[in-house]
């Protein structure tokens, strides 16, 4: 069984390692596999390359994080991770062990030499997939603690959270129909607050 889904993106690897393009990878789960489908212009015109799967968490991404992100030799990655985690999809974890997985996918990406842009988790008080879990409060924590680890290490971080969170610490219904994944108009904002970072 392929846990990590290691398999998915060999072939895009392959040609994209034989290009010796240089592009900037966004490493995540179905927030940002599903990015492009609504609009695949703002990857191809900025050389971006999405490495999202569906209902992963840190622990996947970063067994994969070798082959869909280091070998590709980018100039950034952006990592955006832990909602899928939070939701309990691979078991129970605490938010310290997330934020280790994160830490470790930046600690790969400094050894070999390139640059790393951090994500808050969106905001999200609810999950369709398992009422059992009340997120908000964990989306915070965590949040806290990747905006910490990234101001110690000199890390660009992308508040997403603040623009879209609501009232009740949820995504905002403008953003989002299901109070998980981003809608047009959800990705149109994390796009202007992504670009200001990179750019």
């Amino acid at each position: 069984m392929d846990w990590a889904n290691l398999e998915k993106y060999h072939n895009e690897n392959f040609a994209l390692i034989q290009s010796r393009f240089t592009p900037i990878v966004f490493m995540g789960d179905s927030i940002t596999e599903f990015w492009s489908n609504y609009d695949n212009s703002f990857f191809a015109n900025n050389g971006f390359i999405n490495r999202g799967i569906s209902g992963q968490t840190t622990s996947q991404m970063l067994l994969r994080f070798p082959q869909d992100v280091i070998q590709l030799q980018p100039s950034k990655v952006v990592i955006l991770a832990g909602i899928n985690d939070i939701a309990q999809n691979t078991g129970p974890i605490s938010i310290e062990q997330i934020m280790r997985n994160i830490i470790s996918m930046v600690e790969l990406a400094k050894a070999n030499h390139f640059e790393v842009i951090l994500c808050s988790v969106l905001p999200a008080n609810k999950f369709d997939w398992n009422h059992k879990i009340q997120p908000a409060k964990k989306v915070i924590e965590l949040n806290k603690l990747i905006k910490k680890f990234a101001e110690e290490n000199n890390i660009t971080y992308v508040d997403y959270y603040s623009t879209m969170v609501d009232e009740n610490k949820g995504l905002k219904k403008i953003y989002g129909n299901d109070g998980v994944h981003p809608n047009k108009e959800g990705y149109k904002t994390m796009e202007q607050l992504l670009l200001k970072a990179i750019l």
